[in-house]
């Protein structure tokens, strides 16, 4: 993504902050993982998302006083014994270049405290915006939210106000760059999924199976990590809709389930595919996915802008029951909860669940298509999800590079 479209995105932000105010968003920290071991660093992706950089203990920072803004980025300082433990930090120049903000505003995180005061005593200041955004009550604070109560606590008569929803506003709409950086983790996974589609074979653990993904990724694309930890399983561990585990073993006739993405330009995919691992759909296994991929293809045909968001997984539910029914496996539209476990449509982009407003449908949004089936009497579970791009007159598979249909499942299979 080149520093225009980040700045773009800030500027979108920017123009909907009242005058008198000064908007500060974090990049994050580390998290200990145990004694002086940390979890590796995942910047903050609304962050990502208005900067393009993707390091720690950044700060972002802007203040609008007249219609007028004034940006700047906080960087750690340069510090030799720091990087020789732990890496080189970028410098004002790398970051200059990556968000679009001009050198003369890359100041270090220990000019901040000093800038921030001085905004706050200029008498023309009365919010302060940040991300307050938490998934629930139990989560660990942000280093927005911490930076919120230190404001309240030191100046309050400060209104604290909360940049997420517009945030969300913005990031439900993919911008062409975006769009084009889907395509390419679409490519990405596909490669991934065929190379565990093709080393499938009764005996083979998960954790082989995610090496193979892993290792495509790496090998044909640079990617040091998937989109988001990948959910791979067979047998009964299809039956846990979020399996991590990677220690079962495939046997002849079981069904691999698998949830993966690729991550490019800091833009994911999710995608879903089952296959039998030994490359040959059983009798069963071809009626359950035939169902879900009828119910998936009518759902490419039909939606477009305008539909409401929460009619994706109803028709999903709907149509898919109707498909149950012709194979003789549901009676009653009561039934379906018991072979669908969940919903079928999530956003995707900056992250896996991309966090969006999105009740009506609009051009310009990517989500997720997923139409998962589990029958624990026939020992059949698994998900065939695929990311829709919805355009103006309709939408587009986007992934649907990847080997989905029973034919195209077997003839890579078979290779």
């Amino acid at each position: 993504m080149v520093n225009t479209f980040y700045k773009q995105n800030r500027e979108e932000l920017y123009a909907t902050l009242p005058n008198g105010t000064v908007m500060v968003t974090h990049s994050g920290k580390e998290v200990i993982k145990t004694a002086d071991e940390f979890y590796a660093f995942f910047a903050n992706r609304n962050f990502v998302y208005l900067t393009g950089v993707d390091f720690k203990e950044f700060i972002l920072a802007a203040v609008k006083v007249n219609d007028k803004v004034i940006e700047k980025i906080f960087i750690l300082p340069k510090d030799f014994r720091a990087e020789r433990w732990t890496g080189r930090r970028l410098s004002p120049e790398e970051v200059s270049e990556k968000s679009g903000v001009a050198m003369e505003d890359i100041m270090y995180t220990t000019d901040f405290d000093m800038f921030f005061s001085r905004w706050m005593r200029s008498g023309k200041i009365s919010n302060v915006a940040c991300d307050l955004y938490k998934n629930a009550d139990s989560d660990r604070d942000s280093e927005d939210i911490l930076f919120a109560r230190k404001v309240m606590h030191n100046y309050p008569a400060m209104k604290i106000l909360d940049i997420m929803p517009q945030l969300k506003k913005q990031r439900a709409i993919k911008k062409p760059c975006e769009i084009e950086a889907m395509r390419k983790a679409a490519l990405a996974t596909r490669d991934g999924i065929v190379a565990m589609m093709k080393a499938s074979k009764p005996g083979m653990y998960e954790y082989e199976y995610r090496a193979e993904f892993d290792y495509a990724l790496r090998k044909y694309w640079g990617m040091q990590e998937p989109g988001f930890p990948p959910i791979i399983s067979c047998g009964d561990n299809n039956f846990c809709i979020h399996y991590y585990g990677m220690d079962g073993q495939a046997k002849d006739g079981d069904f691999i389930l698998n949830d993966v993405g690729a991550r490019y330009d800091y833009e994911g995919t999710d995608v879903s595919r089952g296959w039998p691992c030994n490359g040959k759909f059983s009798e069963r296994q071809r009626i359950l996915y035939t169902c879900a991929y009828n119910t998936s293809e009518y759902l490419f045909s039909i939606i477009k802008p305008g539909m409401p968001m929460y009619r994706v997984d109803q028709i999903a539910k709907e149509y898919c029951f109707e498909e149950l029914k012709k194979a003789g496996i549901l009676n009653d539209f009561s039934e379906i909860g018991k072979l669908m476990w969940h919903g079928g449509a999530h956003h995707v982009g900056f992250d896996t669940h991309d966090l969006v407003e999105a009740e009506e449908i609009k051009a310009g949004m990517i989500f997720c298509v997923d139409i998962g089936i589990y029958n624990e009497e026939w020992g059949i579970g698994f998900r065939l999800e695929d990311n829709c791009l919805v355009t103006e007159t309709g939408c587009e598979n986007l992934t649907a590079v990847v080997p989905r249909t029973i034919e195209e499942i077997e003839a890579v299979m078979a290779k």
